[in-house]
Order: structure tokens, then sequence, then C-alpha cells
């Protein structure tokens, strides 16, 4: 994360999600394991439950402590592991915590956002310019809430979400740019993300989250276990 003015902070990470996890009411497990900067070795196992309207658990291992803590579901807008995105851009934004209009389908106008300078040698993706994309405007229903809607713009194949632009008072204060790549699958809505780029225009910051090539599977054979407590007492400094 970039901050403007302020001081870089670069972490990396790991994730394990399982999408069929499916034992007893929990349907899904994700993982995470930090592995570079003040967080290294934080472990964070999030159960993700067949009833969806039921709050995601969250057990996190805190390695100074060598201990595990559990909470329940964060607040959306708080923000996830010292990045510029929230809860509720990653995991707790329900389609029904907001009321959706179609506005229409537009041509996505341009790249997308990235650092500068971007690590890695990364570029800004240009793969959307150009693609008709529904325009979508979704109004949070909750009061006081930190923005009053956001503008999505999504691919009308794929569905997958370009850019979500955040709005309050009627200005323009946060805009998500997501770079999607096809798995290669019969569905062509079977999609992962090469990189997320946020930029808080109130505050001046910026931040992104990327993967480099090849680092990206799935449907791999993975044991079980891993998605469990035990794995996340294993972690250390």
């Amino acid at each position: 994360m970039a901050g403007s003015g302020g001081k870089v902070q670069r972490y990396r990470l790991e994730r394990h999600l399982n999408n069929v996890y499916d034992k007893g009411d929990i349907r899904a497990r994700d993982l995470v394991i930090f592995r570079s900067g003040k967080l290294r070795s934080t472990g964070i196992l999030v159960d993700i439950y067949r009833d969806r309207k039921r709050p995601l658990s969250f057990a996190i291992w805190l390695p100074a402590l060598r201990k595990i803590r559990r909470h329940a579901e964060p607040d959306p807008a708080d923000i996830w592991g010292g990045s510029i995105f929230t809860y509720g851009d990653i995991y707790l934004r329900r389609p029904e915590d907001e009321n959706h209009t179609l506005l229409g389908k537009i041509r996505f106008p341009g790249c997308l956002g990235m650092l500068d300078p971007a690590p890695d040698g990364l570029e800004p993706s240009c793969e959307a310019t150009g693609k008709e994309v529904y325009h979508l405007r979704s109004v949070n229903r909750s009061a006081n809430w930190w923005y009053d809607y956001r503008d999505q713009y999504i691919d009308t194949t794929t569905f997958a979400d370009y850019r979500a632009e955040y709005y309050r008072d009627g200005k323009l204060i946060k805009v998500i740019d997501k770079d999607w790549r096809s798995m290669e699958l019969a569905d062509p809505r079977a999609q992962y993300w090469r990189y997320w780029y946020g930029r808080d225009l109130r505050s001046g910051g910026e931040g992104l989250a990327w993967v480099k090539e090849g680092q990206v599977s799935w449907n791999d054979r993975v044991n079980r276990n891993l998605w469990s407590l035990a794995t996340l007492r294993k972690l250390s400094r």
C-alpha cells in the first residue's frame, strides 16, 4: 500500500480457498497466511456457512502471543490487513446490502489504474478498454454509511467487475479497479484476478494487491486438513 507523502508498506501473503469444504454447517473455508512484513506468520481462517444469511466466523493466529483469537464478523467498513481495501470489498458485502439499478450499457473508457512506479514490472491493464460493460448503480441501504452509492462497470459476458467508483455527498471518494484473467474453463464466468488497484481520493492513499504469472492454480488436490486451526498453530515467526 502506498500513501500520498507517506511510506510504502509491502506484504507477501498466500491464500487457499476451499469452495467445497462441505463439513457440517460450513460450506467453504478460506485460509490466508502472511509471509512478510509486520504481519508475517499471522494466519486468518474464515468459515463460510451454508446459511448465506449467517455471519462469517474468523479465527486469527497471532504469532507474538502464540494464540488463536476468534472474533465475529467484523464491520464491513473495517480495513483488511492494513490495506486500502475493506472487509466489505473482499468478503462481506452482500447483494442484499444495496439497492441495484441497471443504468444501461457503455464502452469501458480506458486502462485500469496502477501504482506509479509499479512493482515487479507490472503495467496498467488495458484488456477491458472498449469492451461493452453494464453500468450498475448500487445504493447502500445503511444510513450514514461511508459511501452513498457506487457505480460498477461489469463485463456483459463474464460478469467480471472491472471498476467500482464510490460516491459520498455527490463526490467521488474511492475507486477500485480489478484486472481479470480467464481460467480457460467451459464457463466464461470462471475468472481469477491478476491485480486489484485502489485509490482513496480523500486521503490520497493507494493500494495494490497482485499475483505473479503462474502463482494461481485451481482444482488442485489438497489435504483438507490444510483448512484447520492446526495449520494456524504451526505458523511461527
